[in-house]
């Protein structure tokens, strides 16, 4: 398919491979039309259900006639520097849809809970006219909020019965969620209607949003389609008001000056690890005999 060749470019670890697929997303972004698609962010901490709840939330925009590509972020090992990409595997119900693209991706050695070609495979599904751009973070906790600087609205995944709620409310994550769900609430539906009202509380104790929308709490089971339901209304409510106030388009702006500096740093990475290596090794056995700063080595690496 000719999607997935495109994202195993922009995915290779070969520097010549850059260059081309540099290429490539240039004539993407000539046969994308602007703020057509809907980026979603989703993340909580791992067994929450966030595979489950993008099943069945591409599954609810399927049965639309939207098309929905799903990008899943999986850990990269330390020591293999393998992946599992097991996200697809608990997405059968979607994987076959024609509707649906689904795309597991390795994480690296990227932080934040998504990799370094996270936005050029954005860019790819917005060219091949997917309305609805899915990113599943890695699942690590509460640092993950780099998904926020890529997408349009910030989903959270929470737990009912994660002992104290409000020990979970953390201000670097929480308050980047415009949409925050109560998921596995079978388990509890009393402890859950308890958690949504803490966490609607602590919500009105942080600032606005950048966005000035007030944050949305529900409670539910990813299982079922009518705990969803109210999720799909709070996102037409969202894309609605961010387009009403030029939201949208401010924060895509912004959000591409970001990702230039991150691609830069990314590239050096990638360059030095791969293509020179030798002096790579020779600058870093200076650092390790402590005759040269990390930071004079960095100004080397960089040719500063």
């Amino acid at each position: 398919m000719l999607i997935g060749k495109a994202i195993t470019l922009v995915e290779s670890k070969n520097f010549n491979d850059t260059y081309l697929a540099a290429e490539l997303l240039d004539a993407c972004l000539k046969s994308t039309k602007a703020f057509q698609s809907r980026r979603i962010g989703i993340t909580g901490v791992p067994g929450v259900g966030k595979s489950t709840f993008i099943n069945t939330l591409a599954s609810s925009y399927a049965l639309q006639n939207k098309r929905t590509a799903v990008l899943t972020i999986d850990p990269t090992s330390k020591h293999s520097s393998g992946s599992i990409l097991g996200d697809k595997t608990r997405m059968q119900d979607i994987i076959a849809d024609p509707h649906i693209f689904v795309r597991p991706s390795p994480a690296g050695d990227t932080l934040g809970g998504i990799s370094a070609t996270t936005e050029q495979v954005i860019t790819i599904f917005e060219a091949a006219g997917y309305e609805h751009i899915i990113v599943e973070t890695v699942g690590v906790g509460q640092s993950e909020t780099a998904v926020a600087d890529l997408t349009d609205v910030f989903v959270l995944l929470m737990l009912p019965s994660a002992g104290d709620e409000l020990q979970g409310i953390k201000r670097g994550i929480m308050e980047m969620a415009d949409i925050l769900f109560i998921n596995k609430s079978d388990i509890n539906e009393q402890h859950a209607k308890v958690a949504a009202a803490h966490y609607k509380n602590a919500l009105h104790l942080f600032p606005p949003t950048l966005s000035g929308w007030m944050p949305q709490v529900f409670f539910g089971t990813a299982l079922q389609q009518a705990s969803i339901s109210p999720i799909l209304s709070a996102l037409d409510k969202y894309f609605d008001f961010i387009l009403a106030t030029g939201y949208l388009i401010e924060n895509r702006s912004q959000q591409k000056e970001r990702q230039v500096m991150k691609q830069i740093e990314a590239l050096v990475r990638k360059k030095y690890h791969f293509e020179q290596q030798d002096s790579f090794q020779k600058i870093l056995k200076e650092v390790q005999e402590n005759n040269m700063s990390t930071l004079s080595a960095a100004l080397q690496i960089s040719n500063f």
